[in-house]
């Protein structure tokens, strides 16, 4: 397929052929079939490996790399000061209990997290051909280091500040995401309340304030969304809940049929699930837990203490009591292969471009 593109900065530094970023997924949602689908097709598959151990890293590099020779990129979290793990657990189960119950599972005996630092080590240590980053800016020594291997870097913001941060400490490439999108916000400069911007408001912001390539993400799910954000100017879209519904990712079969039914249409923004704010599917858990929104613990403590209650969930084929991310432009997209859902979405853009 030969296609041209508004503005060629974005394809140009990474080495792609589409403007298009499939957006890293945690909780074990991402897949290696995914990922490289979507860049062997002409697009930038990524991987979000936030969970995983360094040398699950170092493997899943070497996974990526044998299924393509295409770019890819490798998704980390960067730590915030909230996220501490000594904390009192018991008044938290106490308040889960019934969701125990419900699933059949039992509470965590604690809380364990990997370390930054050592995943970061890793990820440079394989190298991959793109490195990118949520919940703040890494750091500058890595950022160096990543310099000096080759490593493309990718930021994401919620806000114009958080874009100028990352754009002034030498990163790459700036994805602004908008308040539209599934799953964790990632505010790292103000309160996430006080960071919630529409992808249309925030992205010409960005571009008007940034001199690196920026990536519109929140809302974009279709041919239009991806012309409508070259018309704000950004030179690329990071596509998550589309991607996510398809056959390629490792969404589970109650998540998959959340996405394509009319639940889809009612998302909202909840703490029950991690700890963190993110953009769901409403369902009976945000439902039952809705008035306990400001007494859950910060993340990684909140996460910790749902994970059994959302495997148990995945393996009975529950949606009530599953994390059902989703961006609000879910019930635009439906169930197909990563490489025909880029196809379409390369060639709608297209014709609305030439149009």
């Amino acid at each position: 397929m030969t296609t041209t593109w508004p503005t060629d900065r974005l394809v140009s530094l990474l080495g792609i052929e589409h403007p298009v970023v499939q957006g890293p997924f945690g909780g074990g949602a991402s897949s290696v079939a995914l990922a490289t689908a979507v860049s062997n097709a002409g697009g930038l598959g990524s991987f979000g490996a936030h969970a995983l151990r360094p040398d699950e890293i170092t493997d899943l590099v070497t996974a990526l790399r044998a299924a393509t020779d295409r770019p890819f990129a490798v998704n980390l979290w960067v730590p915030q000061p909230s996220e501490v793990t000594d904390v009192d657990l018991a008044p938290h189960v106490e308040r889960l209990r019934p969701l125990y119950e419900r699933t059949g599972s039992a509470p965590p005996s604690g809380v364990t997290v990997q370390s930054f630092d050592d995943q970061l080590a890793a990820a440079l240590d394989a190298a991959p051909p793109v490195l990118s980053f949520v919940m703040g800016v890494p750091p500058a020594a890595a950022l160096d280091t990543a310099r000096r291997k080759g490593i493309r870097t990718v930021g994401t913001a919620s806000t114009v500040e958080e874009a100028e941060a990352l754009a002034a400490a030498g990163l790459d490439v700036v994805v602004a995401s908008g308040s539209d999108a599934g799953g964790h916000r990632g505010a790292f400069l103000r309160p996430v309340e006080e960071s919630l911007v529409g992808t249309f408001s925030l992205v010409p912001q960005v571009v008007d304030a940034v001199d690196v390539p920026v990536v519109a993400a929140g809302g974009i799910a279709d041919g239009r969304g991806v012309a409508a954000a070259f018309a704000l100017g950004a030179h690329g879209v990071q596509i998550g809940t589309g991607f996510l519904n398809t056959v390629d990712s490792n969404a589970s079969k109650p998540h998959r049929r959340a996405l394509n039914s009319t639940d889809a249409r009612r998302t909202v923004l909840t703490r029950v699930f991690s700890g963190r704010l993110a953009r769901g599917i409403a369902n009976r858990v945000t439902r039952d837990l809705a008035g306990a929104e400001r007494e859950v613990p910060a993340y990684p403590v909140q996460n910790a203490l749902m994970m059994p209650i959302r495997r148990a969930a995945a393996d009975r084929d529950d949606p009530d009591h599953l994390n059902l991310w989703s961006g609000q432009a879910a019930p635009l997209t439906r169930e197909t292969t990563a490489v025909e859902y880029l196809t379409r979405l390369v060639r709608e853009a297209q014709a609305l471009l030439r149009g």
